[in-house]
């Protein structure tokens, strides 16, 4: 994981892209996510996917990077070493039907002691070591 820059606070949450997605779409949640973003992180694995469903909406894309950094948001890169945590997740939470993204989130919220924040409801019964914090 990268550290923080000069004038940048660590980071207290780590997003799922349902919980970016949610405040994108305005959705049940968003007045949750909101305030958090300037505390957050964001695996780029995850990055990708809220850019992605953005695309499939034919949304603007051009600086939406951009306007959540504004925001404090962070995108941090997907490393080898993140690779594997990931892949050790698999075993573990298999069973809720997790996706390669959702194991992306859990696995950088480990490796920096962080609560995961979702909207996946799935994630409400992990037990992963770290704390989940649904945002609905």
């Amino acid at each position: 994981m990268s550290q923080p820059g000069v004038g940048e606070a660590l980071p207290a949450y780590v997003l799922d892209a349902s919980a970016l997605l949610a405040l994108l779409h305005g959705e049940s949640g968003a007045d949750v996510v909101e305030p958090l973003l300037r505390e957050s992180v964001v695996s780029s694995v995850n990055w990708s996917e809220v850019f992605q469903r953005a695309l499939s909406w034919g949304a603007e894309t051009q600086g939406l990077r951009e306007d959540f950094e504004f925001l404090g948001l962070r995108v941090l890169p997907f490393t080898t070493d993140d690779a594997e945590s990931t892949a050790r997740l698999w075993s573990s939470t298999r069973n809720f039907g997790l996706s390669l993204g959702d194991r992306a989130c859990l696995s950088l919220a480990q490796a920096l002691n962080l609560p995961a924040v979702t909207a996946d409801r799935r994630w409400a019964g992990l037990r992963v070591g770290i704390q989940i914090q649904m945002i609905r």
